[in-house]
């Protein structure tokens, strides 16, 4: 029997789909791209939106029952907010009374005295009798389910706005310095001699230099802002591909069917764009699987030192860097920025990582 022929990209897609981490990570990048483009639109706040009567509250809220049909939440500060049962916060309780001496606060809610006694640690939360409150469950926080920032900013609605940010960083500036790298390393090992010899020494000599520094030098001359922060990145980050394209074409430059295009006639620019870097696709599929989440994490480095998206905008790297003052009290800030970032560039990293039998699936 004669066996069914498979070209290069259906033996290449066979091998993809065998591989069980490469399919996760597509799907991941699926769900983050659907989440990114319609999560706002489902969500009631915008991501700009404060409300200082709800800051810094958690996604998980500790209540405690006074009386039937009346809870309360009691904050690390010491902060009281009314809420029903199944975890619905309702409104911030007002000024207590304060005992600086005894060091007691005393709010009233629903009529009752609630005390709160932080003579000693742990604190304690008595009623007016004397007796103390013990958390009676631990629920959702459903306005909040990501919980809430230093200034009443819901997280959840930021983090999925953050993933915007971030994939259309990553994303266009991989579009950028694939382009020039691939242009830039098809021409070198095409054009071959003296030519070759010093576009190489110039990559050579950028390459010398550490890239987050010029990133950053480049990033105080223009300033920040999410256009600068993508073309800057994909700026300067085609130095890797540019020498494996050229590697690629110094190979395949003597073949016999680029031998037949030049004495068919063709052009050098024929040649390269349809003839060299098609048959060079296979590694430009890996590098752009590894420079996306790379431009992510270099946005995500840049936010966090202040140098990346600037308020009121939120990228995942600048959530983390808000997060990072009141990370002992409130941990939850940095968990969900650093999560998505995590699964973001393990995802990609699984894609580029296909292996079978330790081939790379569409080589």
């Amino acid at each position: 029997m004669k066996g069914q022929s498979l070209t290069h990209w259906q033996d290449g897609w066979i091998r993809f789909k065998g591989n069980r981490l490469s399919i996760l990570g597509v799907c991941i990048i699926i769900f983050l791209v659907l989440v990114a483009i319609f999560g706002p639109y489902l969500s009631p706040y915008d991501y700009s939106d404060q409300s200082l009567e709800f800051k810094s509250l958690p996604p998980r809220l500790k209540i405690r029952k006074l009386k039937d049909g009346t809870y309360f939440y009691m904050d690390p500060v010491l902060t009281a907010f009314t809420v029903t049962e199944d975890g619905v916060l309702l409104e911030k309780i007002g000024k207590p009374e304060e005992n600086l001496i005894g060091k007691r606060k005393i709010y009233t809610i629903d009529g009752e005295k609630v005390i709160v006694d932080y003579n000693k640690k742990p604190y304690k939360i008595l009623n007016s009798k004397g007796e103390e409150l013990e958390v009676y469950k631990n629920v959702r926080n459903k306005l909040h389910p990501f919980g809430t920032d230093d200034i009443g900013r819901d997280l959840c609605v930021r983090v999925i706005y953050g993933a915007r940010i971030s994939l259309i960083v990553g994303m266009v500036s991989t579009m950028v310095n694939l382009t020039i790298g691939v242009l830039y390393g098809a021409i070198s090992g095409y054009a071959g001699g003296k030519t070759d010899i010093i576009m190489m020494r110039i990559r050579e000599i950028l390459s010398s230099i550490p890239r987050l520094l010029y990133v950053i030098i480049l990033m105080l001359i223009f300033g920040s802002g999410l256009k600068t922060v993508t073309i800057v990145i994909g700026l300067t980050a085609w130095l890797g591909i540019a020498k494996m394209v050229r590697g690629q074409i110094l190979s395949l430059k003597e073949s016999e069917y680029v031998l037949a295009a030049k004495t068919a006639g063709a052009s050098s620019w024929r040649i390269i764009t349809k003839h060299l870097i098609p048959n060079t696709m296979g590694i430009i599929i890996i590098q752009v699987a590894s420079s996306i989440p790379g431009a992510i994490f270099t946005e995500a480095s840049l936010s966090f030192v202040g140098l990346g998206i600037s308020a009121p905008q939120a990228s995942w790297g600048t959530l983390s860097n808000e997060a990072l003052p009141s990370l002992m009290t409130h941990p939850y800030k940095l968990f969900y920025p650093a999560l998505a970032i995590c699964l973001t560039v393990l995802a990609f990293n699984f894609i580029g990582k296909c292996r079978k039998h330790n081939q790379w699936c569409f080589i």
